[in-house]
Formats: C-alpha cells, sequence, structure tokens
C-alpha cells in the first residue's frame, strides 16, 4: 500500500500468515519515523483502523477430495469343454475295453452326471474328431478315422446308458469330424518329445516340408521310421484316436448369490468378483468397506483392491488406514487413481502442497480430479478457477461463487446441492443472505437452522465479520449469544 510522505511515496508490502486469533481482531496501521538512528516521536504515524478484523469465508471449504475408485465387469456366463480321448490300436478303429476304464473317460461321466443336475450348465454340444497317424496311406487313413469316430460313439452311448444318463444316448446329439491323417499333432509331438535328437527330428520336419503329395511324404515318413522305433513307441500311439469334446456354457453366480458370498467367505472369490460385488452390488459404504478389505487381504498385490479398500477408509475418516492402503497400491503398481487419492490423504491432514504435488502427478484430468484441484484454488485465492473446477452443484461450488462475488449463483447452486439442508449449507445461506442485502431476518433465519443442526455455528456466527454490520442488532445478538 502507498503511504505519502514528505518528498515522495513510499510501497510497503507485506503478507502475514492467517492465525485463528485475527478472527475477531482489527487491522490497524501504524508507524514510528527515524531520522538515521534517532526516533522522532512527534513525527510517529498514527494507529490507522484499515479494516475489521478478517474474512475467513474460504476457510469453510470442504477440504475432502473426490476418490476415484476401481472397477471391473464380470462375466457371468462362460463358455467352456471337458474332454475324453480314445486311443486306438495301429490301423484298428474298434474301441477296447480298457479304454473305457481310462481316468479321462471316467471323469467325463462323472462331470456329466453333475453337470445334468447342476442348473448353471448348459451343454451346446459334444462332438468326435477322430484323427489317425500318418504313416500309413492317405487312401486308408481317411476312412480310419471316420470309422473310429463312429465305434466311438456307439461306445460312448453304450456308457450313457450304463450310468443312467439317458439324455445323451441320441446319436444326432453327436457331431462326427474325420480328420484324417494327423500331421500338425505329429509335428506337436515330435517337438515335445525328449528321446529322439534334434538332428533326427529336424530330419522328420523336413520331410514333412517336402512338396509332393500326401503319399509321397508318407512313404518317406514310413521309410525313416523303421530305423526309428521312438516313433511307433512315443509318437505315432497319441496320434491314433477320437476326441470327444463336451462343449457348455457355465453361468456364474448371480447377484444375490455373489452379495452373500462376499460376506460368507470372501476368500473364496477370485479378485474380479470381489471388486464387481463391491462397486456394483453393494450400496451401504461399510459392507463396501468389509468387501474391500476381504479383496485386499485376499490379493495384497491387486492394486484396485487396496486402492478401493483405501477409498471407503478415507471417506470414513480413517485416513491412517487410507494412507497405507494407498501407498501399498502405488506400490503394487504406480497409477492415477491413487494418485488422486493419497494427494487427498495429504489435504486433509493440512500438507496442501503435497497435495498439490501429488495431483499435478495425475495425468488423467477428469471431474473429480478438476474438482480436487478447485478444493485447493479457493485456499489459494483463485476463486473463479474454482468455480470452473466445481462442475457439479455442490457446497463447495456454491462457496466459490459466493468468493467470486456471484451470490445470486451461489444460492441456486446451493439449493441444487445435497447440502442444502445441512447445518454447514444453512450458515452459507446466511453469509448469502448477508452479503446480498436480504436483511436481518433472512440472516438470522438461516442462521437458527444452522445452529438447531449443529451448536458449532453459534460461536462461530458471533464473531464472523460477514455478519459485523448485523452484530450490534438485538435480534441477531438473540440468535448467536
Amino acid at each position: 500500500f502507498p503511504v505519502t510522505i514528505p518528498g515522495g511515496t513510499a510501497t510497503f508490502s507485506e503478507v502475514v500468515a492467517y492465525d485463528p486469533s485475527m478472527e475477531a481482531s482489527e487491522l490497524k496501521f501504524s508507524g514510528k519515523v527515524f531520522k538515521g538512528t534517532k526516533e522522532k516521536s512527534k513525527e510517529a504515524i498514527p494507529s490507522t483502523k484499515l479494516a475489521d478484523a478478517t474474512i475467513i469465508t474460504p476457510l469453510l471449504v470442504k477440504p475432502e477430495f473426490m476418490m476415484l475408485m476401481e472397477t471391473t465387469e464380470l462375466t457371468r456366463s462362460a463358455t467352456k469343454t471337458t474332454s475324453a480321448t480314445f486311443n486306438f490300436l495301429k490301423a484298428k478303429a474298434d474301441v477296447r475295453a480298457t479304454e473305457l476304464k481310462d481316468k479321462d473317460v471316467l471323469d467325463l461321466i462323472t462331470w456329466l452326471q453333475t453337470a445334468q443336475t447342476n442348473p448353471k450348465i448348459k451343454i451346446k454340444s459334444i462332438a468326435i474328431n477322430g484323427y489317425a497317424s500318418p504313416d500309413g496311406e492317405e487312401t486308408f487313413n481317411n476312412p480310419l478315422s471316420s470309422n473310429r469316430t463312429r465305434t466311438t460313439r456307439t461306445a460312448f452311448i453304450a456308457l450313457m446308458k450304463k450310468n443312467n444318463l439317458m439324455q445323451y444316448v441320441d446319436t444326432n446329439m453327436y457331431a462326427l469330424s474325420a480328420n484324417g491323417e494327423d500331421m500338425v499333432g505329429f509335428q506337436n509331438e515330435l517337438a515335445k518329445n525328449t528321446t529322439i535328437k534334434q538332428d533326427q527330428k529336424d530330419l522328420f520336419v523336413r520331410v514333412l516340408g517336402m512338396g509332393g503329395t500326401n503319399d509321397k511324404k508318407e512313404g518317406d515318413i514310413f521309410a525313416l521310421s523303421k530305423g526309428f522305433t521312438e516313433l511307433e513307441k512315443d509318437i505315432f500311439p497319441l496320434l491314433r484316436r477320437a476326441e470327444l469334446v463336451v462343449s457348455y456354457t457355465e453361468q456364474g453366480l448371480t447377484d444375490d448369490e455373489l452379495k452373500a458370498k462376499a460376506m460368507s467367505s470372501p476368500s473364496a472369490m477370485t479378485a474380479d468378483e470381489l471388486i464387481f460385488t463391491a462397486s456394483k452390488l453393494v450400496k451401504d459404504m461399510g459392507e463396501q468397506g468389509k468387501i474391500y478389505d476381504a479383496a485386499a487381504l485376499s490379493y495384497p498385490s491387486d492394486h484396485r483392491a487396496l486402492n478401493n479398500a483405501g477409498a471407503i477408509a478415507y471417506m470414513q475418516g480413517n485416513y491412517t488406514k487410507a494412507k497405507s492402503n494407498f501407498e501399498k497400491a502405488l506400490s503394487a503398481k504406480d497409477n492415477n487413481k491413487t494418485k488422486n487419492n493419497l494427494a487427498g490423504v495429504s489435504m486433509v491432514q493440512g500438507d496442501r502442497e503435497g497435495a498439490k504435488k501429488m495431483l499435478a502427478q495425475v495425468k488423467e484430468k477428469g471431474a473429480e480430479v478438476n474438482y480436487n484441484n478447485a478444493i485447493i484454488a479457493v485456499y489459494e485465492g483463485k476463486y473463479s478457477a474454482a468455480v470452473s473446477g466445481f462442475s457439479a452443484s455442490s457446497f463447495n461450488k456454491a462457496l466459490a461463487q459466493v468468493l467470486a462475488g456471484s451470490v445470486e449463483d451461489a444460492s441456486k447452486t446451493l439449493s441444487d446441492s445435497k447440502d442444502k439442508e445441512s447445518a454447514s449449507g444453512f450458515y452459507l445461506k446466511a453469509i448469502i443472505a448477508a452479503r446480498s442485502n436480504a436483511g436481518v431476518d433472512a440472516v438470522v433465519s438461516n442462521l437458527k437452522s444452522a445452529i438447531s443442526k449443529d451448536a458449532k455455528w453459534r460461536e462461530k456466527a458471533a464473531k464472523d465479520r460477514e455478519f459485523i454490520k448485523f452484530m450490534e442488532d438485538a435480534t441477531f445478538k438473540a440468535a448467536v449469544n
């Protein structure tokens, strides 16, 4: 501020950090005059009142940041398969009795017995795919693979009858596919084999890759196989087969089942199931917190579970727990949502600079991040920027509009917000009434509503310089004293 002195002017600039004692005090200016080191007391600048204390309305801003939560989608219906393999002797298509007792066949029968009583399982198709090894003539192997599909169907239907699975005895249910010589399977099994040397494997691969008819390849393979008993012992028997494949859809848990399981046995659920249940199916914050805590316990490296557990703790006011979860989430995976949320912890703990720095690292600036930056803007006196950042109607947006001088807009915003009937909402309405010269009755009416909901506003109103022009009014005094 400029001060006139003999011979010119001088400008002084001073910033003083706010102290709560300044709320109900006066701002005065005075000065001493020196000539050299000697004080000129007669020329001292008299004490001059500059302002009636301090307006601290910006400090009404609610510092709680908007949290960013992780969500996920859950596939409720999955297409799956289960199968059994029937192996055959060389050049044969009859199903041996020993094949019917193999573990994979018995397991398939057990699965079908269970499936027929499970309403969540719906069988879509049963396919039988026949194959032959590539060590014979193609004209023989093609019909051989076809015969193997038919004999497998006959044998399997007999098993169905024996085990009283009558819904699977219709031959039309089975889709037969004769695939002839299994060249692909031959190469795959050869690659997996550990008894045949690599140079020998390469030789067989080169033969398979040669041009010419399949009959030519068959002849080459047959000639080479005479010197390699491993082919007949370890490779070819695996290719002489028919695969019975059951395709089905399996329905997942219903909404009610997911919620019940999340409460009773969350450790038996996947991380996706727990996160989906808490974020999409449960409305109560306390229950959400329990589910996210369980998810974080079962999946300690899943940043989503940790982030959401921290967000709920933050909204419940447990900032220590929230901070711990957020730090673990960031350690598990660097991500924008947790950075935003961790900035919120810094803010409510009074570390505005820390919050500002952390928010600056958030690359995706959505509505929530803009809201949180707007809170900082209020503290920094950037009220127009704050109004823009608070996109939806809220107490904080209405407060920013008041501070920016738009009391009419603030009144409308407040009436559209969830805080319109809260104690803080009524107190802000009283400030709006005072600033818009609505009169003492309007001010007092709103103050009474605020005080009736929370008595702490009585003491604040009695010294709040927003109401300085009403402080000698009897109606105002009666309301706040």
